[in-house]
């Protein structure tokens, strides 16, 4: 069974048709990496969590300062804690309180006194695929706040809101950090990644952070529940539940996922675009075909279902069309236009 990852850094603990020219196959992307202002001022914000067990072992993760004297974090960052403080420019804060939605491990903790300012909150349902997106966290046991530079890669409607997967890898410590737009708006929490290579990176939305913020406050060594991304495999959403079978070629069963997520959530895309990989690899193209094309015409920005009709395009010899897939990918994303282009048999430069 495939075991979703938290990013909780354990300290000495075990836890968690038009003919298109070369300029356009070799078009400039349009974002660009954000400004070390940019950077330095969203590092202000992210502050270090830790943790003290029971049995005298200690834990470290992330925070958010979301308002004054309130840090975000996950909830299985505090988990089981006898007590939790939290760190910035070498200042220790004890958490007095605590605010919890342990369904979407999300907490916010009370730390009186808490010299760090607040960020402002954004937006995570008014987010683009392929949008650039900074996510920074104290990964490693960091004495400071690590940033990692990538592209919002899928959105999934969850409860009243969405999970928000990104190109942006994290690592041990980094749960409970932050995920900021260009603006250097927090626009998610991070959270969890599925386990082995090439990871899908998950990051929880900040609407559930604005509604937590309202919350009566309770102890911060309250009873801890699970978060939805460690229940039982079949109560999980579907689309934690298409990664095993994607990562593993079963495309019979991810057909079978994916067909059973369409129609129970026929307006999510994602359900449609999962289907089309499996029709793809099962050879039956034109289903995948069909099912792309109505991916693409509601998200034009969907680069992966962008590469796979470029793969179909060119393996049913319409060259013009699958250039005009490459030309597409140069702007959203340089490695799937990359990735085609090889397939096309056009050298990469």
């Amino acid at each position: 069974m495939t075991m979703f990852v938290p990013t909780l850094a354990p300290a000495l603990f075990f836890s968690t048709g038009l003919l298109l020219g070369l300029s356009l196959l070799t078009a400039t992307p349009i974002y660009a990496e954000p400004t070390d202002e940019l950077v330095q001022k969203i590092s202000t914000h992210v502050v270090k969590v830790q943790v003290a067990l029971a049995n005298g072992a200690y834990g470290l993760g992330s925070g958010v300062v979301v308002a004054k004297d309130q840090v975000v974090t996950n909830c299985h960052v505090i988990a089981n804690a006898v007590s939790v403080s939290v760190n910035t420019n070498n200042e220790n804060y004890s958490a007095s309180a605590l605010k919890s939605d342990w369904h979407h491990d999300l907490c916010i903790l009370k730390t009186e006194g808490l010299i760090a300012p607040a960020t402002n909150i954004g937006s995570s349902e008014n987010l683009k695929y392929e949008q650039p997106v900074y996510t920074v966290g104290f990964a490693s046991f960091s004495p400071r706040p690590n940033g990692t530079f990538g592209f919002v890669k899928g959105l999934y409607p969850m409860d009243d809101s969405v999970v928000i997967r990104a190109s942006n890898a994290f690592r041990l410590g980094d749960s409970g950090g932050g995920m900021f737009d260009e603006a250097g708006n927090l626009v998610g929490i991070i959270t969890v990644k599925s386990p082995g290579r090439n990871a899908f990176y998950y990051n929880m939305s900040v609407e559930w952070v604005k509604k937590l913020l309202n919350q009566p406050e309770q102890s911060v060594t309250s009873m801890s529940e699970l978060a939805f991304w460690a229940e039982s495999e079949e109560k999980w959403p579907f689309f934690m539940r298409v990664v095993q079978p994607l990562k593993t070629e079963n495309w019979a069963e991810l057909n079978k996922i994916a067909a059973q997520w369409a129609e129970k959530e026929p307006n999510t895309i994602e359900a449609l675009y999962y289907c089309a990989v499996a029709e793809y690899s099962l050879k039956n193209t034109a289903y995948a075909e069909l099912h792309l094309k109505q991916v693409v015409a509601t998200n034009s920005n969907h680069a992966s279902a962008l590469y796979y009709l470029g793969l179909i395009a060119e393996q049913n010899g319409k060259r013009i069309e699958a250039l005009n897939m490459v030309a597409a990918l140069n702007v959203l994303d340089i490695t799937a236009a990359n990735d085609l282009k090889s397939a096309m048999g056009i050298k990469v430069e």
